[in-house]
Parts: structure tokens; C-alpha cells; sequence
């Protein structure tokens, strides 16, 4: 069985100065930079949203990020504008070794449809292709490292476990939002009872 090291959304705009900074998001930059030659395969995923994204506070009069609403019976969270395909927030941060990353897989693509896991989109009606890339190449363990916490790291994990993938993330190497407080803790404790390998560091 191989293994594969997956960046979730190590972006620009998630790292301090961007238009949806995570606290401390650029200290999983070093962690993921010592992991990266530990791996065969690295992959990356990327939030890649068109203007006028649903996910996008900015597109409903009266609505501020942090809020929520429902599209399509689906609840989602309210965002700053962020990761604009083609725009400098949406970049992989460069401090990472990009040389070292065989395969980008973006996601939000849609304008209508948000996007949290690597997997799928948020009513798991669109793939990424990331799992077809991961069958294709053998892999049966996946070790993540990125942002955030409770949303894109979570929603990746648990629908890798979903698919029968084994899957470790790695503390040291993750960061959270914090909406709520405790939404990180509850995060990792869902991600614990799906069979998720909670790592300290790897």
C-alpha cells in the first residue's frame, strides 16, 4: 500500500495579511516543508472560487462573514471573499516546496456549490478527482497537513474514511478558525471516532 502526504489549502489568503486569515495558519508551512520528503507521493488541494462564489458573505445583501445560510437545503458558513481563481490569495503560500507536489486538485470551483473536503464538493455531487488520482497510483493511507482545523481538514478526513482510505492528521500541522469556541476540539473528535490517526507531529 502506498502512501501520500495531501497540503489542504495551504493558500495565500488563509496566512496572515490574507482576506481569511487563519491564526497562526503560516506555522503549518515549516511542518509541512520537514514532511514533504517523507512521502512518495505529495498532493495539494487548492480552494479555487469564482467572483460572486456562494460562500462569499459580499453576495447577500445583510449578510456579514461568520453568518450562515441555507443554499439548497445545505447550511454554509459566510466567508470574506477569498481564493478568487487566478488571484494571488488563491496561490499555494510560497514558502512551500512546490517542486516537491506531483498533483494540485482545486476545489469550490463552481459558483453555486462550496466545497470543504479535497474530495468532494459540499453535496458531494462533483468529484475533484482526487480519489480517482489516489486509486490510479495505489494509495491506501493519506497523511494531512493544512488548513483549516475544523472545515476543510475535518470534511477531507472524514470523507477519505468514507472511501476506505486509513488517514493520519498531524496536530503540529494543522489550525483552526475558531468560529465557536471548541469547534477545533469537536473537530478532532470526530475525526478521532472516524478511525482518524491524531498525530502530536509526525
Amino acid at each position: 500500500m502506498r502512501k501520500a502526504l495531501l497540503l489542504v489549502d495551504i493558500q495565500n489568503d488563509f496566512l496572515p495579511g490574507g482576506s481569511l486569515a487563519v491564526p497562526d495558519g503560516d506555522k503549518v508551512i515549516p511542518v509541512a516543508n520537514s514532511a514533504i520528503p517523507l512521502f512518495e507521493i505529495v498532493l495539494a488541494s487548492q480552494d479555487w472560487h469564482p467572483d460572486g462564489h456562494c460562500s462569499f458573505a459580499s453576495r447577500y445583501p445583510g449578510y456579514k462573514p461568520g453568518e450562515t445560510i441555507l443554499i439548497d437545503g445545505i447550511e454554509h458558513a459566510l466567508w470574506p471573499d477569498h481564493c478568487i481563481l487566478g488571484t494571488r490569495g488563491a496561490e499555494i503560500a510560497p514558502g512551500i516546496d512546490l517542486g516537491r507536489i506531483h498533483s494540485f486538485f482545486r476545489k469550490g470551483t463552481e459558483k453555486d456549490s462550496d466545497s470543504y473536503s479535497a474530495f468532494f464538493d459540499n453535496d458531494r455531487r462533483k468529484s475533484t478527482g482526487l480519489m480517482e488520482y489516489l486509486k490510479e497510483h495505489g494509495v491506501g493511507e493519506i497523511t494531512i497537513i493544512g488548513l483549516t482545523t475544523e472545515y476543510c481538514v475535518q470534511f477531507t478526513s472524514l470523507d477519505a474514511r468514507s472511501l476506505g482510505l486509513q488517514v493520519k492528521v498531524v496536530l503540529d500541522g494543522i489550525r483552526g478558525v475558531e468560529m465557536n469556541p471548541g469547534d477545533c476540539e469537536e473537530a478532532l473528535d470526530n475525526m478521532s471516532s472516524a478511525g482518524v490517526e491524531i498525530l502530536q507531529r509526525l
